[in-house]
């Protein structure tokens, strides 16, 4: 017995079983170029160790909101009163600036509370106008996940200079869009599969606006 498990092991390692593995449940972590363990010089047996403890971490990741803090919203219409700083706060609400183009895109980044986190879902929380307005919601909803493009662009409040930061990111990961039901409840978006989040940070892109304020203008909340 003892022989067919070093077998068996050796098999395991020789083949990548568990570097094949981690990159098909995570293709993300394709971004992975070496693996360094100073104590050991046997290279297979090296990725074997951290490939197999890297998939054990992720798939035991206790489920929690790791959402932190937001980072920038591509427009305010009023500052600080609708911030994006409300979307994380009950009863209080984040306003786009109003467009005379449906299709103009909205995008809000926040950060997450890790560096390396595992995303499964994401909800959102559709607001209401006041009594007889419509629902100030988009069409459809896309997911994007990444890391800056240089931590030192993060040293800046984009918020308070009502600034967007879409260009200061890597987006290593886009979800499908997503039609968004135009009702005032939480709505769960699941991604197809779990993705690996390296470096923190999420982009929410709202996209098809279908409600005018008394502008005249298309607002999304």
């Amino acid at each position: 017995m003892y022989y067919l498990c070093m077998y068996l092991l050796a098999a395991v390692v020789s083949n990548e079983l568990c570097k094949q593995l981690c990159m098909r449940t995570f293709p993300q972590l394709a971004t992975i170029t070496r693996v360094v363990e100073p104590s050991h010089d046997n290279s297979g047996k090296t990725d074997h160790r951290a490939y197999a403890s890297l998939l054990r971490a992720i798939t035991a990741f206790p489920l929690t909101s790791c959402i932190a803090n937001p980072v920038s919203a591509s427009s305010t219409s009023d500052n600080p009163a609708e911030s994006i700083w409300n979307t994380l706060r009950r009863g209080f609400y984040w306003s786009s600036k109003g467009s005379d183009d449906p299709e103009t895109p909205e995008t809000l980044i926040y950060n997450l509370s890790a560096n390396f986190c595992v995303v499964t879902e994401i909800n959102l929380h559709l607001r209401k106008g006041w009594s007889g307005y419509p629902i100030y919601s988009s069409r459809f909803v896309r997911f994007r996940m990444g890391h800056p493009k240089s931590w030192k662009d993060l040293n800046y409040d984009f918020i308070e200079a009502q600034e967007c930061a879409d260009d200061k990111f890597i987006w290593t990961y886009t979800s499908p869009m997503f039609p968004v039901a135009q009702e005032k409840c939480l709505q769960t978006f699941n991604l197809p599969a779990p993705v690996v989040c390296i470096g923190g940070y999420l982009q929410i892109e709202l996209l098809g606006w279908v409600a005018k304020g008394c502008d005249d203008k298309y607002y999304v909340w």
